[in-house]
C-alpha cells in the first residue's frame, strides 16, 4: 500500500486537477500559444493586459515563472535531450550507488555563502529549498504528473499543480518522492518532500506578497560500503549481489520494502521552512485605454520589503544494532565500542529582514538599488547542550538589465558585523554584455567570500568527534563565460583562490588547507552531424596547484549522440540516442556515514573500467512525454556467462548497480 503522505499528495493533485481537466493539443512547455501577453487575464502580466474580446487563444495556455530573487519571467525548457533535468541527480554528480544515497559533484564547487550553515549537503539534490521555488503566472490551471520506474522497484514521483486563483493571485503545489531498495544490503532510501507557495499583488499594483512552506524528510540506509570490493568478481558465491557482506546493517533484510520508512542503520534528516515576503511600492500610476477596457499600470520608484523566515532542522545518524560490527571501533576512534549509536543535531532558526529599494528608472523594474538588514536567532540542541546564538548582518545590491537587453549587471554584498558569524562577508560583481551576433554574450565576474566553517565542524556539534580550532575560510572566484547561440557553443571558466578550506582527512578528523588555487575551464557544444543527428559534447578540465589534499578528476566529459525527428507523424517528437560519461582517474573522496560527509583520502585511486554508457528513447505526443532508458550498459560482462556484473565504482567501497532500466512518464494537464 502507498504511504499516507503519498496518498494525500495524489488525492490533493487529483482534486486540484479534477474540475474539467482536458488534454490540449498544444505544447505545454516553453512558449505556449499566447505566451507573453496573458490575454484574457487582468493583471496577468507586467502590462496588465485584460482584453475581453476573443483572440483565438482561449483553448491554449500561457505559463511563465520566476524565482524569488529574480525579476524576469521565463518559460519551461521543453527539450527532450537532457534526462538529467527530470532526474534528481545532476549529470556531473556521483553517488553511493543507489538513487537517494549521498551525492557529490565531480566538479570543484565549494560552499560560497557567508553566515550560518549547518553543513549537511550530501542530500541537497533530493530536497526542496527556497531559492529553487518557482512563482508562476498562468492563464489556465496547469498540472503535471511525473513517474519514473526503475529496475528493482526504484521509483521517483514528481507532481506539480499551479493556477491563478484570481488574475493577481497564483498558488502552486509540488510533491516529490524518491524511493529505492537498492542492489546491495542496507542501501534503501525513502525521501519525501512537498512545497506550497503562492504569490499575490494588489489590484493597484502597490502591494506584493510571496509565501512558501516546504518540508523535506530524508531517509537513507548506510551500509558503510562493501567489506571486500573483490567480492564483486566472485560470481559463484555472490551471484546475488545482496548477499555480499557490508560494513553496516548486515542484519537488515535482504530486500527493501517499496514504501518502507523503517531504517535502523542510516541517515535521517528532516527540515521544515516557513517564509513570507511582503512588499509595498510607491511610484507613478498610469493606464492604457483600449476599445473595451482600461488597463491600469504602475511604475514603482521606492519599495519597502519585510521578510520573515522560520525553519526547523533535524540531522541524525543512528545504528541500533551496532554490537555485531567492529566498524565504529575501527574507523571512529572517539566513539567507544557501542551497543547502539545515535548522533543528532537539532536547529531552530528565525530571521527577520527589512529592505528598501530604489528604482532609478521607474519604467525598468529590472534596475534597482537595494539595502537592508537582517536579525537572525538560532537555537541548537545537541547531545548535552542547547545553546542560543544570534547574527546581525547588513546587505546591499544593485541590478540592472538595460532596456536594450545588451547589459546585465549585478553587484551585491553581505557583511556580518556581530554575532556567531561576526566577520563573515560575501561580495559579488557580475557583468554580462551582448557583443554581436557573431560573438554572442560575454560575462565576467568576481566573488570573494569570508566565512566561518560550517557548524558541523564546531566543537558544540554532536557530529564533531575531534575538535580543531578553525580559522575563517576565504574563497575568491573569478569567473567568465561566452555564449554563442548561433554556433550552439558555450565556454566557461572559473579560477578559485582558496585559503583555510575545511575538510575531513578521514572518517571524523577535520583539517584546513593552506592556500591553493584551482583552474576550471569548460565547453558545451552541439554539433550537427546530419539533418537529424546531433552530437552534444560537454567537457570540463580542472587543475589544482598547491599542496592542499583536494582531489578532482583532470577531465570530465559527457557526450550525447541522438537522432531526432517526428517519423512522419505531426504530433510526435522523437529522440533516440546514447549518452556516455567519462572522467580521468583520480583519488576520489571517501564517505563517512556517521557524519554524512565526504572526506579526502590518498590510498584508493578510482579508474573507471569503462565510461558510463546509457541508451535512450525519448518521445512526446502532444502533452504526454516518455523517457525509456537503459543505464549502465558498460557493465556487460561475459565472465561465467553473460551478465551486467562489471560494475563501476565512483566512491571507494560503493559500487554502482548493473543494468538499470528506467521508464519515465510525464503527463501534462491543462484545465
Amino acid at each position: 500500500m502507498l504511504t499516507k503522505r503519498l496518498k494525500i499528495a495524489v488525492v490533493v493533485c487529483v482534486l486540484l486537477c479534477s474540475a474539467g481537466l482536458k488534454i490540449q493539443a498544444q505544447n505545454p512547455l516553453g512558449r505556449l500559444p499566447g505566451a507573453g501577453s496573458f490575454k484574457g487575464m487582468k493583471g496577468g502580466s507586467a502590462g496588465g493586459d485584460s482584453l475581453r474580446h476573443r483572440t483565438g487563444l482561449e483553448d491554449s495556455i500561457t505559463i511563465v515563472f520566476r524565482y524569488l530573487d529574480t525579476t524576469r519571467y521565463r518559460g519551461f525548457d521543453s527539450s527532450l535531450t537532457d534526462f538529467s533535468t527530470r532526474f534528481p541527480v545532476p549529470a556531473p554528480y556521483v553517488f553511493l550507488g543507489n538513487l537517494g544515497n549521498a551525492s557529490r559533484s565531480l566538479l570543484f564547487n565549494p560552499v560560497r555563502t557567508a553566515g550560518w550553515d549547518a553543513g549537511f549537503h550530501a542530500f541537497d539534490n533530493y530536497q526542496f529549498n527556497i531559492s529553487g521555488t518557482r512563482f508562476y503566472n498562468t492563464t489556465r490551471a496547469f498540472s503535471e504528473l511525473g513517474y519514473i520506474l526503475g529496475s528493482r522497484t526504484e521509483q521517483f514521483i514528481h507532481l506539480i499543480h499551479t493556477q491563478n486563483i484570481t488574475p493577481d493571485w497564483n498558488a502552486a503545489f509540488e510533491y516529490q518522492l524518491a524511493n529505492s531498495p537498492g542492489l546491495f544490503k542496507n542501501q534503501s532510501t525513502n525521501h519525501n518532500s512537498y512545497r506550497l507557495n503562492s504569490s499575490y499583488q494588489s489590484r493597484n499594483r502597490r502591494y506584493h506578497a510571496y509565501f512558501i512552506v516546504l518540508n523535506n524528510k530524508i531517509q537513507s540506509a548506510e551500509n558503510g560500503g562493501l567489506k571486500n570490493v573483490e567480492d564483486l568478481d566472485n560470481l559463484t558465491t555472490y551471484a546475488n549481489r545482496v548477499t555480499i557482506p557490508v560494513h553496516l546493517g548486515n542484519a537488515a533484510a535482504g530486500t527493501g520494502n517499496l514504501f518502507s520508512s523503517v531504517i535502523n542503520t542510516g541517515t535521517k534528516y528532516k527540515n521544515k521552512t516557513f517564509f513570507l515576503r511582503q512588499q509595498y511600492d510607491l511610484g507613478i500610476k498610469d493606464s492604457i485605454v483600449t476599445d473595451s477596457t482600461v488597463i491600469p499600470l504602475f511604475y514603482p520608484k521606492f519599495r519597502m520589503e519585510y521578510n520573515i523566515d522560520y525553519s526547523t532542522s533535524d540531522y541524525a545518524f543512528s545504528d541500533f544494532d551496532a554490537t555485531d560490527t567492529p566498524y565504529f571501533k575501527t574507523y571512529y576512534g572517539p566513539i567507544p565500542d557501542p551497543d547502539s549509536v545515535l548522533v543528532r543535531d537539532n536547529w531552530k532558526q528565525l530571521s527577520n529582514d527589512i529592505s528598501l529599494y530604489q528604482f532609478p528608472d521607474s519604467k525598468n523594474a529590472q534596475q534597482f538599488i537595494k539595502v537592508g538588514a537582517t536579525v537572525q536567532t538560532l537555537k541548537g540542541q545537541f547531545d548535552h547542550t542547547g545553546p542560543r546564538f544570534h547574527n546581525i548582518f547588513v546587505h546591499g545590491e544593485y541590478r540592472n538589465k538595460t532596456k536594450n537587453k545588451k547589459w546585465d549587471m549585478e553587484a551585491n554584498g553581505q557583511l556580518y558585523p556581530t554575532g556567531l558569524n561576526a566577520g563573515d562577508y560575501n561580495a559579488l560583481v557580475s557583468l554580462k554584455r551582448y557583443i554581436s551576433k557573431q560573438i554572442g554574450y560575454l560575462q565576467v565576474g568576481f566573488q570573494n567570500v569570508n566565512r566561518r566553517p560550517s557548524f558541523v565542524f564546531d566543537s558544540a556539534s554532536s557530529f564533531s568527534l575531534q575538535y580543531l580550532n578553525l580559522n575563517k575560510e576565504n574563497i575568491t572566484n573569478l569567473f567568465g563565460s561566452l555564449e554563442q547561440p548561433h554556433l550552439r557553443l558555450r565556454l566557461t571558466g572559473n579560477y578559485f583562490l582558496v585559503n583555510n578550506y575545511t575538510y575531513y582527512t578521514d572518517f571524523y578528523t577535520p583539517r584546513q588547507t593552506p592556500l591553493f588555487n584551482l583552474l576550471q575551464v569548460g565547453a558545451e557544444k552541439a554539433f550537427r552531424l546530419s539533418n537529424r543527428i546531433t552530437w552534444y559534447a560537454d567537457v570540463v578540465v580542472q587543475q589544482k596547484t598547491g599542496s592542499a589534499p583536494i582531489h578532482v578528476p583532470l577531465i570530465y566529459n559527457r557526450n550525447r549522440i541522438e537522432f531526432a525527428g517526428n517519423l512522419g507523424f505531426k504530433n510526435l517528437d522523437f529522440h533516440l540516442g546514447t549518452e556516455i560519461k567519462y572522467h580521468t582517474r583520480y583519488k576520489a573522496d571517501g564517505y563517512s556515514p556517521v557524519l554524512g560527509q565526504y572526506f579526502s583520502q590518498d590510498t584508493t585511486t578510482i579508474a573507471l573500467k569503462m565510461p558510463h554508457i546509457d541508451a535512450y528513447l525519448h518521445f512526446r505526443i502532444k502533452t504526454f512525454t516518455a523517457y525509456v532508458r537503459a543505464a549502465n550498459l558498460n557493465t556487460a560482462s561475459f565472465k561465467k556467462g553473460f551478465g551486467f556484473t562489471n560494475q563501476n565504482i565512483e566512491i571507494p567501497g560503493y559500487p554502482y548497480q548493473g543494468l538499470q532500466l528506467r521508464l519515465g512518464i510525464f503527463w501534462t494537464f491543462i484545465n
